[in-house]
């Protein structure tokens, strides 16, 4: 299967929970700055248990089951949409710590930016005091977004994705750069009063000397008001340089809560 690992090389074990914490602390420091300011502020979020473990990047897998949590804090403009990925067994895959800035928003153009710090872990034996032993090591990221989204009717957008990313690790990969055509079908009745999106998407990736171009579609069922929904990704290889498997696939079932206040 192809995994984020094929590009995680084994590196020294550090100690990542203190960087995390801070991260985390400072982030959530500037969210409660920003809702001291008027407005209606929204606490929501996704939690997803799925037979397969896929990236942001759809080409990359964890390769085995994963439970997902996609949570947001978000107010007018700005939004904190922390990703967090572990497997089944509660083993951490990735921590992704989104900012946000909606710079063109009630339009039927918008634009938002984004940026991230990321962690991606992975299981390594490493030699402590000369003796092997199982560790959890961690490569660090920085990325980027740009998404430009144009709004044709309630069902159909279309729009660009460009995604960034540099490593600050001591081995390779280094650069990233994603860039995807996107189509967002959606509010398709499917019965019962659910509803089907569909994201279909060409993408183009360039991970430092690979690159390759490929397929994927995004399938959502949700209902207005439930709180069940589930999920579906197809993913396929058109041409590539980048080690992976040619088709990709998973399934699941979402939770999904959401609060909404007002700040006065």
């Amino acid at each position: 299967m192809p995994r984020l690992a094929t590009y995680l090389p084994s590196t020294n074990p550090i100690s990542f929970l203190p960087k995390l914490l801070l991260i985390t602390t400072l982030t959530l420091f500037a969210m409660l700055v920003q809702a001291q300011e008027s407005g209606s502020k929204q606490i929501g979020g996704v939690i997803t248990a799925t037979n397969n473990g896929v990236s942001i990047i759809p080409s990359f897998t964890l390769g085995r089951p994963a439970l997902l949590f996609d949570l947001s804090l978000s107010g007018e403009r700005f939004s904190f949409d922390p990703m967090l990925r572990f497997g089944m067994d509660g083993k951490p895959w990735s921590f992704v710590f989104w900012g946000r800035y909606k710079a063109i928003k009630d339009k039927p153009f918008t634009l938002t930016v984004g940026a991230h710090p990321a962690f991606i872990f992975a299981e390594r034996i490493v030699k402590v005091n000369g003796q092997e032993k199982t560790m959890f090591v961690s490569q660090r990221f920085l990325a980027m977004e740009v998404a430009p989204m144009y709004k044709f009717s309630n069902r159909l957008s279309m729009g660009l994705y460009y995604l960034r990313g540099h490593g600050f690790n001591p081995i390779p990969p280094d650069n990233s750069n994603f860039l995807a055509l996107n189509t967002v079908v959606s509010n398709i009745p499917v019965g019962g009063d659910f509803s089907l999106r569909i994201n279909p998407q060409l993408f183009y990736l360039k991970v430092d000397d690979t690159s390759g171009t490929y397929i994927t579609s995004n399938f959502t069922v949700v209902k207005p008001g439930f709180p069940i929904g589930f999920q579906g990704l197809v993913n396929q290889k058109i041409k590539s340089t980048i080690p992976g498997d040619d088709f990709i696939w998973n399934v699941g079932i979402m939770y999904l809560f959401s609060n909404t206040y007002q700040k006065k």
